[in-house]
């Protein structure tokens, strides 16, 4: 353990030398990922530093035992010893996390995508819940939310809602929510007080940044069209909405949430960059085994992750067989419990994966 966390501490004097020379500074592209990467590694060397004071408070106790000459010294190096023997397996493992390597996407700021499935009117208003649940559990961490472009359902909540969310590892953390997402229920439409079961897709897109996609701007149509909806004369009747067509991959991707056809402009180039990054993603995952074989997030969009169940009040996640009789506060933003498990459960394979590579 301790060879390893070595090798760690020289890329962290390394990174600790590199942040506060000039040149690195003026680079804010590589400064900002060097402080990210600091602040990952600063975390390391507490828990190295910690590491070593254990291990050598059991050094010296076994020492002090094997001595014997003095009963009370022996007596507090017994306890000295139990605390060492306890806290170094948990560190360890706290260590072992830590050094997997992480995704360099998890930093990243995400596009996410809510579809209504199949289900008629109920499933765009299970789209506008899921909406509302991002939302607020968004808001509660601290992150912003900015909505690029919807279309709301016949009798509520939206046939597709399409929004941005910026902050600390937003990618790192939403990802666990790609999929097909259940609800059963008793619609409001329904007379006969019947469960029905209805869907929505949630598609979360890591934001990719200029450099990471080169988009050859000859092959994009931009078409100019006035807004459609709520939004009062100025957004009506200016050519503010774009609507953009990627030639190649036939992919169309709108934005009218913006009075500005530049503002517009700008948030559907994001989108559109973050479709085809997430999309040459998706090959490499196919093409990496272990990626292939996570239970987690594998990506998959056709994969039924989670049910919601109103009549029982409970939640499913298939990928983990978690079941939680909160359904409540759960729809009301409360998914914590839930990407924590999640998280725990791709750590847990993921140190499985880097166990075997050793």
């Amino acid at each position: 353990m301790l060879e390893k966390l070595e090798i760690v501490k020289q890329r962290f004097d390394e990174v600790s030398d590199l942040i506060i020379q000039p040149d690195i500074i003026t680079d804010q592209k590589r400064y900002v990922q060097l402080n990210k990467e600091y602040k990952d590694l600063r975390l390391l060397m507490d828990k190295r530093e910690l590491y070593i004071e254990l291990t050598d408070n059991l050094k010296e106790a076994e020492e002090i035992i094997a001595d014997g000459s003095d009963a009370e010294m022996v007596e507090m190096a017994k306890l000295q010893l139990d605390e060492a023997k306890e806290g170094i397996p948990k560190l360890e493992e706290e260590i072992r996390f830590l050094l997997i390597p992480k995704d360099p996407d998890d930093a990243k700021n995400v596009v996410v995508e809510v579809r209504a499935g199949t289900g008629g009117d109920e499933a765009s208003i299970f789209a506008g819940d899921l909406y509302r649940m991002y939302t607020k559990y968004c808001e509660g961490k601290g992150w912003n939310v900015s909505v690029v472009d919807l279309n709301e359902g016949t009798a509520g909540g939206f046939k597709e809602i399409i929004f941005e969310v910026s902050g600390e590892d937003v990618y790192g953390t939403m990802k666990f929510e790609a999929g097909v997402h259940r609800v059963q229920r008793v619609p409001q439409t329904e007379t006969q007080g019947r469960v029905h079961t209805s869907a929505a897709t949630v598609m979360v897109l890591p934001e990719a940044e200029e450099f990471d996609v080169e988009l050859d701007m000859t092959e994009v149509r931009i078409e100019r069209t006035t807004s459609t909806g709520p939004g009062g004369q100025s957004v009506n009747t200016t050519y503010s909405a774009i609507k953009l067509h990627h030639e190649p991959t036939g992919m169309i991707v709108s934005c009218q949430d913006q009075k500005s056809s530049h503002k517009n402009l700008e948030k559907a180039l994001k989108v559109l960059r973050s479709r085809l990054y997430e999309m040459e993603l998706a090959k490499k995952q196919a093409a990496d085994s272990e990626k292939r074989k996570s239970m987690v997030s594998s990506g998959d969009r056709s994969a039924k992750i989670r049910t919601y169940n109103y009549p029982q009040g409970r939640v499913t996640d298939h990928r983990i067989g978690l079941t939680l009789y909160d359904l409540q506060n759960i729809i009301n933003g409360d998914i914590q419990k839930i990407i924590d498990e999640l998280m725990l459960a791709e750590n847990t394979e993921m140190l499985k994966a880097s166990d075997e590579h050793i």
